[in-house]
């Protein structure tokens, strides 16, 4: 969906009006409550969009304290992921034992798994983009060890992040295409994960350095899916570690470093294969294009993954 909503708490009553806007903003992220600085004066506006598989919203509030508490963890539905990126104003972003003071420009990344509090000691706006686990991880693979850590947005991959992310907020409306909305999504996202990762990581404990691995070697796979002979040992060789300590690394994950290669390049694949850029395509050409060199073991592990061969995937996206 990319059709924008926009809310504001303009209830004459202060008490109902505090009651809808902490509503409205726990279903839209997650389960927070906000305690104004005046009650009786208290403002606050926001329009949200959905656009494939991330939240993103603007939010402009009057001076306030906003509490994610151990009660509000216990009743999310699901956790995720949150890119708060300071438009105008201050605010002052708590968790994780952190305290992330946001300028305009600045960002910070925080969770909806654990307790978190932000202040804002006056009237500022600010854009927020809700990320599911599972979507962040895929680009950024152990985002905990930088929770809470402030971004300043003036300079290197940050300033070029804060950038796209105006500018993907800008041009929401014209996302109506699902290849399009994708692309950007995957952008937004691969940008993420780029600034992280060139940001020298705060602790230098063995769980950071798991996670600089990991987001290295899952950065150059996203980089090489493509290349029909990426495999673990090219993979390993390329981020200057052994294969051996390659699959070490993917001891505690759900699938082996083949089985991520794979995953991700069929997705890729059913992603080109519904594009409408991309209908006039054979099949052959999406899966030669996506590094697999044999239309018989695509197709068999295509229909594994989805259920359907990839023309029947295809034909089914169009009706």
């Amino acid at each position: 969906m990319t059709v924008c909503e926009t809310f504001s708490a303009d209830d004459p009553q202060p008490a109902r009006r505090l009651e809808y806007w902490n509503d409205l903003a726990s279903r839209t992220f997650t389960p927070v409550e906000s305690r104004p600085a005046d009650p009786e004066s208290f403002t606050a506006q926001l329009s949200r969009v959905q656009i494939a598989g991330l939240c993103v919203a603007q939010v402009a509030s009057s001076p306030a304290v906003i509490q994610h508490t151990r009660r509000h963890v216990d009743l999310a539905r699901k956790s995720g992921y949150f890119l708060l990126l300071q438009l105008e104003g201050s605010s002052i972003n708590c968790q994780s034992e952190r305290a992330a003071r946001l300028l305009p420009g600045d960002f910070t990344l925080c969770t909806g798994d654990r307790p978190f509090e932000m202040t804002l000691p006056a009237a500022g706006r600010r854009l927020v983009v809700g990320i599911p686990e599972g979507l962040l991880r895929r680009h950024l693979a152990c985002p905990d060890p930088v929770i809470g850590v402030r971004m300043p947005g003036g300079r290197g991959m940050n300033a070029l992040l804060g950038n796209f992310a105006r500018s993907f907020w800008s041009c929401r409306c014209e996302a109506a295409e699902p290849a399009i909305a994708t692309r950007m999504s995957y952008t937004l996202l691969d940008l993420i994960a780029a600034a992280y990762s060139a940001t020298p990581h705060l602790r230098c404990d063995h769980s950071t350095l798991v996670a600089a691995h990991r987001t290295r070697i899952l950065s150059y796979i996203e980089a090489h899916l493509r290349d029909p002979d990426l495999n673990p040992e090219r993979v390993a060789q390329a981020c200057r570690i052994t294969a051996r300590y390659l699959h070490h690394l993917f001891r505690t994950e759900s699938e082996t470093v083949t089985q991520y290669i794979q995953r991700r390049r069929l997705e890729e694949c059913a992603r080109a294969l519904i594009e409408a850029p991309v209908h006039g395509r054979l099949v052959t050409e999406i899966a030669f294009d996506h590094g697999f060199n044999s239309l018989t073991h695509f197709g068999r592990v295509f229909r594994n993954q989805y259920g359907l061969t990839p023309s029947q995937y295809r034909r089914a996206a169009r009706q």
